[in-house]
């Protein structure tokens, strides 16, 4: 093996996906029997969803089906950072969901610290949101991402640019 080599720890999501799933709900909500004549709002902007429905209950109910959709489109469910149901005005509540994208400073912190002080021949590095883990074996960054998928951090991890 001639030169280094790395991968990137980063924690995102296909925001394709995740559209194609917020149309599915949409479309589940028109057909549903329990949604008859309800209120329904779903708008999704760039760092969050806000979902404006009639009561509560609607609320949970959308809740599970953004869930379930997520699921079937391979979308973390750790995604979403459900805020708490208020009022809106006119009979009405809203929730704003959410959507984590990149490693928070603290969690890149203590992943760093955790492959320096466990995996002593790799250089982890931060990089913006994601790490960068460099090292002269693929066997040793192999390990380094099977330690790390043990882990259950509060975002999604996923491993890129393996070369």
């Amino acid at each position: 093996m001639a030169g280094e080599v790395t991968f990137d720890v980063v924690s995102d999501f296909d925001e394709q996906e995740l559209r194609n799933a917020l149309d599915q709900v949409r479309r589940e909500v028109i057909q549903r029997y329990d949604f008859k004549g309800a209120h329904v709002d779903l708008s999704q902007e760039k760092t969050q969803l806000v979902l404006v429905t009639d009561d509560d209950f609607r609320a949970r109910a959308i809740r599970d089906l953004i869930e379930s959709k997520a699921v079937r489109r391979h979308l973390s469910l750790k995604i979403f950072d459900w805020g708490t149901v208020e009022p809106a005005g006119g009979n009405r509540v809203r929730q704003v969901i959410g959507l984590r994208r990149g490693l928070p400073d603290d969690l890149a912190r203590k992943l760093v610290k955790l492959i320096r002080d466990e995996f002593p021949k790799v250089q982890p590095r931060v990089q913006g949101d994601a790490i960068r883990v460099a090292g002269k074996s693929k066997d040793e960054l192999q390990r380094v991402i099977v330690r790390l998928r043990q882990l259950d951090e509060a975002v999604p991890l996923q491993f890129e640019n393996y070369r």
